[in-house]
């Protein structure tokens, strides 16, 4: 592919940027929790430390918005609340279930991540470059959860579809409005 359609370019980064700012408000939930209610230091130190590489993504995304003119999505209220709730939530659950949050939407990320690269032309070599680095981070973090506990055996596979689902309705509106 030789040159990104304007259209698809615009959807990327303005899902890109809703979904790392996403990623961020589910760990500040988390963490929230964590801080809070259901002590865990052990659990807070891996969230802090992934919450730093979305803090990276997505201030590259905010950049990207500001230089190309993008209207972000209008629902980032909306995420923000969803966010924080859903990362409050599985924290409250357990290490379990909170590891299980970030590995089921890391896994859908991972893949919405590929299929941005297969869309995107030579024109984006540096946005195509930055969106595989961040993959890898994302991956990195699924894999992170899964040593640290999560699973999707039993009820936590009804979490998994639930937040799996979620993230990509998420994704899907984000990318067109």
């Amino acid at each position: 592919m030789e040159k990104t359609n304007q259209k698809t370019l615009e959807e990327i980064i303005r899902v890109d940027h809703a979904g790392e700012r996403g990623a961020i408000k589910i760990y500040e939930g988390q963490l929230l929790a964590l801080k809070t209610i259901k002590k865990d230091d052990s659990l807070k130190d891996k969230i802090e430390e992934m919450k730093e590489h979305e803090k990276e993504h997505l201030e590259y995304f905010e950049k990207e918005i500001q230089k190309r003119k993008i209207k972000p999505t209008y629902l980032l209220p909306l995420w923000d609340i969803m966010g924080v709730t859903l990362g409050f939530g599985t924290a409250l659950l357990g290490k379990k279930a909170a590891m299980l949050c970030t590995a089921s939407v890391e896994e859908v990320i991972e893949d919405h991540y590929k299929n941005q690269l297969k869309k995107l032309g030579n024109d984006e070599m540096v946005l195509k470059a930055k969106i595989e680095k961040f993959k890898n981070d994302e991956v990195g973090h699924k894999n992170i959860a899964y040593e640290s506990g999560a699973t999707n055996v039993g009820l936590y596979s009804i979490m998994d579809k639930v937040i799996k689902t979620g993230s990509r309705i998420a994704i899907t509106i984000s990318e067109k409005i």
